[in-house]
């Protein structure tokens, strides 16, 4: 076999195990983009490195000698693609938005996948190894970080049940939440007024309470609380 043929084997089996294994932790937790979209991505990038590296291999005529490209243009527009995969994962929950985290796995995924495709293997092995990293241990390190917790929370009442803000303000504290801001409305109906606002906490734990509390109050129609996070 060429020995051509067996570098670009290696490279590209390189990059699917790179991408699959930061594809997998994605997977692991349940994200959209994961094993096989990660793999995709390195295994991508690093074919269209080797396709700049081996030109002389496609186009008839030419010899190693007498080409001569800059392959960093080719990972320029590498990087400018895989922003629109990145943004195709990043969505908004309700009032939250998600898959930033994915978006970012996705680039650096990319940069992998181009450095095995030039055969950068030592920064391509230990970029993988710290990616891995990020994603799982850091995840660990982040949830005993002391942090607040914040929530968007709207409450509903009848137009003639309507609890004061002093009141909302005192319920709210006593499950130990600040409040952000705070919003009025009158739904299209006419029948019911909503209090909306921004609420954050030391305890995430504290939704749960506050939310069995609401549920006892007979004057609370509908309410929600909707935490926020990547």
């Amino acid at each position: 076999m060429d020995a051509d043929y067996v570098v670009i084997t290696l490279h590209l089996f390189g990059a699917l195990c790179a991408g699959g294994i930061i594809g997998l932790e994605r997977s692991f937790h349940g994200r959209p983009a994961g094993f096989r979209t990660h793999a995709l991505v390195c295994v991508a990038s690093s074919l269209l490195m080797l396709v700049m590296l081996y030109q002389w291999k496609w186009l008839p005529g030419t010899t190693s000698d007498t080409i001569r490209t800059d392959p960093t243009r080719m990972a320029q527009g590498i990087m400018t693609g895989i922003g629109f995969l990145g943004a195709g994962v990043i969505f908004k929950e309700g009032l939250s938005v998600r898959g930033l985290t994915t978006a970012a796995s996705i680039w650096i995924t990319a940069a992998i996948g181009i450095l095995i495709g030039v055969g950068f293997y030592y920064p391509a092995i230990l970029a993988t190894g710290l990616t891995l990293g990020i994603l799982s241990l850091f995840r660990r390190i982040e949830a005993r970080m002391p942090s607040q917790s914040y929530a968007h929370h709207a409450l509903r009442f009848e137009r003639d049940q309507v609890l004061s803000e002093a009141e909302v303000r005192k319920i709210m504290a006593n499950h130990g939440f600040n409040i952000a801001n705070m919003s009025y409305r009158i739904t299209e109906d006419g029948q019911h007024f909503e209090y909306r606002m921004v609420i954050r906490t030391s305890d995430a734990r504290n939704m749960s309470v506050l939310s069995t509390h609401l549920l006892s109050l007979e004057q609370v129609k509908c309410f929600q609380i909707s935490p926020t996070g990547d």
